[in-house]
């Protein structure tokens, strides 16, 4: 979209971000999980990204579960740091390919950010087109942003919230990790965490809605939300800690549902707190 002030999509292309990755505004965040510090030089990175630090920046480090939302403050000192303005495009991406993005776009749109969109397939699908990376983060050149945030609480849901959501019948809680794990057939990766699931909560597991690193088309999306019978219902997603509950959500505002949330803590929350 050059020369505009506002994506029109929650995703974009990877040949769509080649071919506009000069665009006037527009910032690429990396926002992978990395070990060992912020820099890799044997890792790969789309041109001119920068690093979101998405559990350690823009998280909030003294809460008990992992991956816990920020707050508003602190979100907006990150993002300002960032060179992040309010007329800023942003494209974020992942070296998973669609995994870690998705959690990042809903926290700019839980802080009043539209002006953003995920890369669809993320670096893996980048080199499998065979553009070209590099091995390091953009160099810090960029002057403090004017970024404002705004919180938008109906965004994200916490566990006072699930005690009532749960026995809504205008609501429906999609939990977004495999069926095992649903089921309690398989254990939850998290030492001491028991197996479970949230009472009268549905599960969509995140990987049926890819195609390789790629989402599914709208129409196969579509065919699969449709099998859940939503009509009006408002729809919270839930997962292990929060973060792939975030892919349900990006294909949901895909296929215009409204009364979109996140449970912030998920299971390892709701199962840490109830018996």
């Amino acid at each position: 979209m050059p020369n505009t002030s506002r994506f029109v999509s929650t995703i974009v292309s990877c040949e769509w971000l080649h071919k506009n990755r000069n665009v006037e505004h527009l910032i690429i965040l990396d926002t992978r999980v990395k070990k060992g510090g912020d820099t890799v030089a044997s890792e790969d990175y789309i041109a001119n990204s920068r690093y979101f630090d998405i559990k350690g920046k823009f998280s909030d480090t003294t809460d008990e579960y992992p991956n816990a939302c920020p707050s508003q403050e602190q979100f907006e000192l990150e993002a300002r740091k960032l060179g992040i303005n309010k007329d800023t495009l942003i494209v974020v991406y992942d070296d998973k390919g669609m995994y870690w993005s998705p959690r990042v776009w809903w926290l700019f749109k839980s802080f009043g950010f539209d002006n953003i969109a995920v890369l669809d397939g993320g670096l893996p699908e980048w080199k499998r087109l065979k553009f070209e990376t590099v091995s390091q983060f953009a160099l810090k050149t960029w002057d403090i942003g004017n970024f404002k945030a705004e919180f938008k609480s109906e965004n994200i849901r916490f566990f006072h919230h699930i005690l009532d959501i749960a026995r809504d019948e205008n609501c429906l809680i999609i939990d977004a990790r495999s069926e095992d794990r649903f089921i309690g057939k398989a254990p939850e990766p998290r030492v001491g965490l028991r197996s479970g699931t949230i009472p009268n909560s549905a599960n969509l597991p995140y990987t049926n809605l890819l195609d390789g690193y790629c989402l599914k088309s709208k129409d196969e999306l579509r065919i699969i939300f449709d099998t859940f019978e939503i009509g009006d219902k408002s729809l919270t997603f839930s997962c292990g800690s929060g973060i792939t509950a975030c892919i349900l959500v990006l294909v949901a505002e895909i296929l215009e549902y409204k009364k979109l949330s996140v449970y912030d803590g998920s299971w390892t929350e709701y199962g840490t707190l109830t018996i």
